[in-house]
């Protein structure tokens, strides 16, 4: 049984690294301004179930994906191990970011989410994102 539980975790690893995620807040950054994007900041935490029903449900689903690798620079920050500016909660995980190049904050919301609802709270960001470049 552990066996097996080993197996799906290296699994469901190697299919979410594919994202290809970043983990630098300031590479990120960079990287946005480069391609135009803004970026999509996950925080998770090392123990946290509900982070990894996250990673391992709604970041599977292909429609997901495709969208946010579209649209977004992908940063994924674990609060135990990785910097990030104080600016941004991290009590709560899973947390959900939507920041510009510069660094400002477009929305937030934290938990987790199924493909659906996070589908629906990506059209939100966008609108935010249209709105705000008028």
């Amino acid at each position: 049984m552990k066996f097996l539980l080993l197996i799906m975790m290296l699994i469901a690893t190697l299919l979410h690294a594919e994202l290809d995620w970043a983990n630098d807040y300031e590479k990120a950054l960079i990287q946005a301004t480069k391609e135009k994007k803004q970026v999509y900041l996950l925080i998770t935490s090392e123990n946290c179930g509900w982070c990894r029903k996250f990673e391992n449900t709604t970041l599977q689903e292909d429609a997901i994906l495709e969208r946010l690798k579209q649209k977004f620079v992908l940063l994924h920050i674990s609060r135990d191990r990785d910097a990030l500016p104080a600016k941004f909660k991290t009590e709560r995980v899973p947390r959900h970011y939507f920041v510009t190049p510069k660094g400002e904050i477009i929305h937030t919301f934290m938990g987790y989410w199924s493909s659906e609802d996070f589908a629906s709270l990506l059209d939100d960001v966008e609108k935010k994102i249209k709105n705000k470049g008028k």
